[in-house]
């Protein structure tokens, strides 16, 4: 009898040490849950603004990585507006835009990856009514002035950090390591007859 009891208290304590050994795991894996969103963009979605924006300004609700940070702005005619790669500055993702852009319909695309690796991918549209007033020639050649880098790769080709799939992995295994901890001992008590 008492080496029934004892069997009983083995298993029971084998069932619940493995998922309480996962426990941490799960909570760490919730984060990487969490949906990160715009929260704010500049010029706004279906804003209509008088003139071309100096610069496009998302935020969003957690930090963001410089690395995976992916912004185009598109003018009414196709082009890219952009005059040069985004800046990220914690939740703020800032492009700078081109002078002397058309009055019309822009959009507004973006692909980041939020500081936990969570991607955030969207895009909106503003309306400019008047174009920007068109730049003065200069008469010199600027010697300091940068190739255009407004051509940005397609956001879609950013790859996405593994770190979520770790946690879940992980934690996975240990769920699963209970389960055939629990089959075998089941399977032990059948053949002993107990």
């Amino acid at each position: 009898m008492h080496a029934v009891n004892r069997r009983a208290a083995r298993v029971a304590a084998r069932c619940l040490v493995v998922p309480l050994a996962a426990a941490p795991l799960l909570f760490a894996a919730q984060p990487a849950f969490a949906h990160t969103d715009l929260v704010t963009g500049s010029p706004a979605e279906a804003a209509s603004e008088s003139r071309p924006p100096q610069t496009i300004k998302l935020t969003f609700s957690d930090e963001m990585t410089s690395r995976y940070a992916k912004v185009a702005l598109t003018t009414p005619d196709g082009e890219q507006g952009a005059a040069g790669a985004p800046q990220v500055t914690g939740r703020t993702v800032t492009l700078p835009v081109k002078p002397g852009l058309p009055a019309g319909g822009y959009t507004v695309g973006y692909r980041v990856v939020s500081a936990d690796g969570h991607p955030v991918t969207g895009s909106y549209r503003f309306t400019v009514e008047e174009a920007a007033p068109a730049p003065a020639p200069s008469r010199t050649p600027d010697p300091t002035r940068k190739p255009d880098a407004s051509r940005t790769d397609d956001a879609s080709s950013t790859p996405d950090p593994p770190l979520p799939v770790v946690a879940i992995a992980g934690s996975l295994f240990l769920l699963a390591a209970a389960g055939v901890s629990v089959a075998v001992t089941r399977r032990r008590r059948t053949r002993h007859g107990s």
